[in-house]
């Protein structure tokens, strides 16, 4: 026992000492971050272009003379090609936000922040960002030169570059965002006439500071202060999950090369040259161990295999792996991951329902409440009469003529009231009232049920049904 005791205070000392070696840049200087070439360099630029060049493009993308795919706040409505969605169908989007969420944890379960590290608006803007003052103003060092030189004429026309550079993105930015909402070439030409309506002046406002305050000034302060998903994924990883790894083992103790390429005896492959930091965006020294201010963009691992082949070491002194599999611990496969099955089960499930639900949208819905007080009215004639309530939701981009028909009930059925129908209206719930009257001897009982079809007079492909109940005297 006393043991067990002594050997988890050592695990709990060695931790803190770890932690004392953490640095994060707390915002007292600028990071210049190096950029060299290498494979997850080359797969961070794809990953952005893919993921957000279809954010600035796809709303222009026009279908059936209208915007392609289209958040129509003013009319409630999704356009995505031929498919309408209407409030009514939202519950998807809760689907769709599930899974979203769930793959970000699953992902980050196995492979950590690769979200931040690769995909991240966050992220991509201020690589972009930093891009172009790499090159108006030069590499790190040329831009920390020009940051402590006096006020020029040379430094303050890059300056005005760089920033006329940046403010150009934002204001694409927040244009970009803006016609995800309304039809893209009525807002530009609105915009271009300074017409639009005040939301849309503030909305491209906000998005237009907003994208130039945080990918141009705050850029990593972002995530490691504002973002809430870097403190959310960076409590999900533990010692099964691969991520950017200092290989201490290997790399220990560390020491310059001798003049000829020679490293003193004993010394680890560590040469201490410091390009793992130069290159990281957050300015984290990944050899201090897994650290807040990491994205995973695996950025340091190219920058360390450039200067293992220059000394003639081999490749994977920082690379992706897990902290078991740096300790000799036997490395689990993804399926061996229990949290990431169960991840998995809930994408599968809401993936599921998603399918669902787009293949039963169908073109119209309807809902029939019955009259509750009274449940039934005795005619003078010796029939019995029930009232119901019809609410018609046409989900077509055009107005439709119904017509109400009658299945099941009693036989010689009669809708009063069918034959003055409103139009329903595209996009809207339509309301209106029938009454269905029937012999009371031809009631066989008390309660019998009744399914009622609405159907477009032109289309009978168009059409929706609803089951209720027609009620008579007790028998």
């Amino acid at each position: 026992m006393e043991q067990q005791q002594k050997k988890e205070m050592g695990e709990v000392t060695t931790l803190y000492h770890e932690f004392e070696t953490w640095t994060v840049n707390t915002g007292g200087q600028t990071i210049h971050a190096k950029r060299m070439p290498g494979f997850f360099r080359t797969f961070k630029d794809r990953a952005q272009l893919a993921m957000w060049l279809p954010f600035f493009f796809l709303p222009y993308l026009r279908w059936n003379g209208r915007q392609a795919i289209l958040f129509d706040v003013d009319h409630n409505q999704f356009h995505f090609f031929n498919l309408t969605v209407l409030p009514q169908d939202i519950w998807m989007l809760s689907l769709i936000l599930l899974v979203a969420a769930m793959t970000l944890f699953a992902v980050t379960s196995v492979a950590s922040r690769v979200w931040c590290g690769y995909f991240c608006f966050q992220t991509a803007w201020t690589d972009w960002f930093t891009w172009l003052e790499n090159k108006i103003e030069g590499n790190p060092t040329a831009r920390r030169k020009l940051d402590d030189a006096p006020w020029t004429f040379d430094k303050l026309k890059k300056k005005a570059i760089k920033h006329l550079a940046w403010a150009l993105i934002s204001l694409l930015t927040g244009i970009s965002f803006s016609i995800w909402f309304v039809d893209a070439f009525d807002y530009w030409n609105k915009l271009l006439h300074l017409q639009l309506p005040l939301v849309g002046w503030v909305v491209l406002i906000m998005f237009f500071f907003g994208t130039y305050l945080l990918a141009g000034f705050l850029r990593e302060q972002t995530c490691l202060w504002l973002c809430p998903y870097s403190r959310i994924q960076g409590v999900m990883t533990d010692s099964q999950t691969i991520l950017p790894t200092y290989d201490y083992t290997r790399g220990e103790p560390r020491g310059k090369l001798r003049r000829g390429g020679e490293a003193v005896a004993q010394q680890g492959d560590c040469i201490d040259c410091f390009q793992c930091v130069q290159v990281c965006p957050t300015g984290v020294d990944i050899r201090n161990g897994q650290q807040l201010g990491c994205i995973t963009c695996g950025l340091c691992i190219d920058a360390c295999d450039v200067v293992m082949d220059k000394i003639g070491k081999p490749r994977g002194l920082i690379r992706y792996a897990s902290l078991d599999e740096l300790s000799g611990k036997t490395k689990k496969e993804m399926y061996q991951h229990p949290r990431t099955l169960v991840y998995i089960a809930i994408i599968l499930l809401a993936l599921g329902g998603i399918v669902w639900g787009l293949t039963h949208m169908g073109t119209m819905a309807l809902k029939v409440v019955h009259e509750r007080q009274p449940l039934y009215v005795l005619m003078s004639d010796g029939s019995v009469q029930n009232k119901y309530d019809f609410k018609v939701l046409n989900k077509m981009d055009r107005d439709v003529q119904i017509k109400v028909s009658a299945e099941g009930g009693v036989a010689n059925q009669l809708i009063v009231g069918a034959d003055k129908l409103p139009l329903a209206r595209h996009g809207k719930s339509t309301s209106f009232t029938l009454f269905v009257k029937a012999p009371a001897k031809s009631l066989g009982q008390d309660v019998v049920p009744i399914q009622f079809r609405v159907e477009s007079v032109e289309d009978p492909n168009v059409f929706a049904e609803y089951t209720s109940k027609f009620y008579g005297p007790k028998r």
